[in-house]
């Protein structure tokens, strides 16, 4: 199976936006499975926001880093200095199964892929462990939308104008 699944193939139905809210009002810690310390990855724009812009303890999961942003990045989920509730995953389509298992291991909550990662399966081992499972969507992006910084028209910058904005 490949990373990218077309739509008309997807059978799994995820949590509704009212339970993805509760799912963020319900987790207190999150682990980012495969952080990255370049300015230029996902994991790494994820993790800046969740440092600056909610109060979640924020845990990096990495096996060739020391630290992100100044803060030490753990080897593995099991290296962490306490459970955390969400499992944010930024790791190919072939490493999921392996992060599911250690995120059952530890006891984790929550399961969360990132946009542009669907795996069925995964997400079907993971219900049945009891655990919560989010595909294919952005914890920044949710949170970012239930906390008032995004909009239907975009990100919240706090102006009102109805004059363009010339960007340099």
């Amino acid at each position: 199976m490949s990373a990218t699944v077309e739509t008309a193939d997807r059978t799994w139905v995820g949590p509704t936006a009212p339970e993805r809210l509760q799912i963020l009002r319900e987790t207190k810690s999150i682990a980012i499975v495969g952080a990255s310390d370049k300015p230029s990855r996902a994991s790494y724009f994820v993790a800046t926001y969740l440092l600056s812009s909610t109060k979640f303890t924020v845990y990096f999961v990495n096996p060739a880093l020391k630290t992100i942003l100044g803060q030490p990045v753990y080897p593995s989920l099991a290296d962490l200095p306490e459970t955390p509730d969400l499992v944010e995953v930024f790791r190919r389509h072939d490493d999921i199964p392996g992060v599911l298992e250690e995120a059952k291991a530890v006891g984790a909550k929550t399961l969360w892929l990132q946009l542009g990662s669907w795996h069925e399966q995964v997400a079907a081992d993971a219900e049945a462990a009891g655990m919560n499972v989010v595909m294919d969507r952005c914890v920044k992006i949710e949170h970012a939308r239930f906390h008032g910084g995004l909009h239907l028209a975009g990100f919240n910058t706090g102006v009102i104008s109805s004059k363009r904005q010339v960007l340099s």
